[in-house]
């Protein structure tokens, strides 16, 4: 109930236009992110029933011609912002652990939850600025205000009563786990992974969690599973000179480049070759280590590199109706036309990768990354 708490604060503070009332939805997303690496947990458990609550309340449904009064503009509204949210965080999806392992297996780039987020948080927030302006411009909802938005989330908050004594031990658990995360290398040494076991042990031994939750988490189970395996095929890889051999073919096809312009073809075919995909976890597995290799090898420094692709492996996400969890989840409610979503999300992934290109570069330089 934390999260569905968070969000009902947001929307009574800031709902009363339908603008208003995408970001507190967003906000109560990006507050998730840096705690749970989940973002079908997120988006389907907490965001999405809330949203649809709204649209309820304004009589906006999918099947009677009414879609268009408020539940198209926030469904792809809360998408697209989630798949920048993603890219924000380390923990924003389960596969950005798998990136960070493989950046430091392949390239020698170390990512912290920390530098993540620096990295991140000002193309970032300006790409949460940018992307919501361009859908409200360009598919604009029939409805501007939603004052009884408020009143919606405070009658929800009251049939929540107040919060409870597990509500407060998970708030504290969280908050407690992303402190040690933000302070690794600084105030101690403890790996993320054990940091994050330590908070599900308390949690566990509170009973706020029971174990039939923990085994109810097919996704992480599944990242899991993956994992090991992963990073031991990479390391193996590297060991037998085969990814070597890989670059060296691939750097031979981009021979006289330079490689700012190199750069910025491959890391446009990794971009769109997710339509391809159906998750961002598979795409990272089939090209991630290829396309980090090869354009290393043209020249370009690896930090930059690793940026660049790890936060795309996000981003990319918003192309399709299936390009990660959230995305069949929100489509699947039928507010949003398949066509309209693919002419979004081409258009929001013009718009974030001229950000994150442009004014990401610029961060980073400052950052010292390159």
């Amino acid at each position: 109930g934390l999260g569905r708490r968070i969000a009902l604060l947001f929307v009574r503070a800031i709902g009363r236009k339908t603008i208003g009332l995408g970001y507190a939805l967003v906000s109560t997303d990006f507050i998730l992110a840096s705690m749970i690496p989940s973002n079908g947990a997120r988006n389907g458990g907490v965001i999405l029933p809330i949203a649809q609550g709204v649209c309820e309340t304004y009589d906006s449904r999918p099947d009677d011609g009414t879609a268009g009064r408020l539940g198209t503009f926030l469904m792809n509204l809360l998408y697209q912002c989630d798949v920048i949210i993603c890219a924000t965080f380390l923990t924003g999806q389960a596969s950005n652990l798998i990136i960070a392992k493989l950046a430091k297996e392949t390239a020698g780039v170390e990512l912290s939850y920390a530098s993540w987020f620096v990295a991140a948080i000002v193309p970032s927030l300006i790409s949460l600025i940018a992307v919501p302006f361009l859908i409200y411009k360009f598919f604009p909802p029939e409805i501007k205000e939603t004052p009884e938005a408020p009143k919606f989330a405070a009658d929800e908050l009251v049939k929540l009563g107040s919060i409870t004594k597990q509500e407060i031990i998970m708030l504290a658990v969280l908050l407690a786990v992303v402190f040690l995360w933000t302070t690794k290398d600084y105030l101690h040494k403890f790996d993320t992974a054990i940091v994050a076991l330590l908070g599900i042990g308390v949690l566990l031994f509170a009973k706020v969690l029971e174990w039939k939750d923990l085994m109810g988490e097919k996704n992480a189970w599944s990242v899991f599973i993956w994992y090991g395996g992963l990073v031991n095929m990479a390391t193996f890889l590297g060991e037998t000179g085969i990814t070597k051999i890989f670059a060296d073919r691939m750097a031979g096809m981009t021979m006289g480049m330079i490689w700012t312009f190199a750069l910025a073809i491959l890391v446009l075919i990794y971009f769109y070759s997710h339509y391809f995909f159906a998750s961002i976890t598979a795409h990272v597995l089939a090209m991630f280590v290829p396309f980090l290799v090869v354009t290393i090898a043209v020249g370009a420094p690896a930090s930059l590199t690793v940026l660049l692709l790890a936060y795309f492996s996000n981003l990319n996400a918003g192309l399709t109706h299936y390009g990660t969890t959230p995305a069949p989840i929100y489509f699947g409610t039928g507010y949003v036309k398949q066509k309209t979503w693919w002419t979004i999300g081409l258009l929001a992934s013009i718009v974030n990768i001229l950000i994150w290109s442009i004014v990401g570069l610029i961060w980073w330089k400052i950052l010292g990354w390159w």
